[in-house]
């Protein structure tokens, strides 16, 4: 198996034990929760309370990172036509700090960074997190839900192929159209804000 810096995984609706199963084969011994809400009513057991302690029984530390690594940025300025801008984002020097404080962790520990969404091309967690990791010399392993280990960039073919844009990841050129590809799937998967209802009772006092 590949060696890898750190790992990703999407807890969907996974079911407890499975979760925890899949991070010690996978070595694991730190989840760093990068999502904005670490809350869910549809699988409470992966809210933050109920999670951090089903973790601390299994020996696996437990790290919120969703303030500075969120994909739902309080910072207006990080939208662009009301969707989070992902490379403004990783500009942002909370993110950077946050980052910053990932890559430390990740020395120390076996981390892995947990999102809710399946799929690691639809969540933030792949394209923001472990974009900026890869960027920086890191290997990402996403961890998928039927027990695989994708490396980052196979993620990075498949992501490609989404827009049918097969090349070579280390030719010359192809950075760009990584980083198109990567616009374009943010464009279509990132957190979007709700637009004000119009018509409201507010409005007709």
């Amino acid at each position: 198996m590949p060696v890898f810096d750190l790992f990703s995984i999407g807890h969907s609706s996974i079911a407890a034990d499975s979760f925890v199963a899949m991070l010690k084969r996978a070595g694991v011994d730190m989840i760093a929760d990068v999502r904005s809400v670490p809350h869910s009513r549809r699988h409470p057991w992966f809210s933050k309370t109920t999670l951090e302690a089903s973790l601390k029984n299994s020996a696996i530390a437990y790290a919120p990172m969703g303030d500075a690594l969120g994909g739902r940025p309080r910072d207006e300025t990080l939208y662009r036509e009301g969707i989070a801008d992902y490379e403004a984002m990783a500009r942002a020097p909370l993110y950077q700090a946050g980052l910053g404080r990932l890559i430390e962790f990740a020395m120390r520990s076996r981390v892995c960074v947990m999102c809710a969404e399946r799929e690691p091309l639809d969540c933030h967690r792949c394209l923001l997190v472990a974009r900026s990791l890869a960027e920086r010399g890191m290997t990402i392993g996403h961890i998928l839900h039927d027990g695989t280990i994708e490396p980052h960039a196979a993620t990075e073919q498949r992501l490609l192929a989404l827009y049918d844009e097969a090349c070579d990841l280390f030719a010359p050129g192809q950075p760009a159209l990584i980083a198109a590809a990567y616009r374009r799937r943010a464009s279509d998967v990132a957190f979007r804000q709700k637009a004000p209802t119009s018509g409201s009772a507010a409005d007709k006092r």
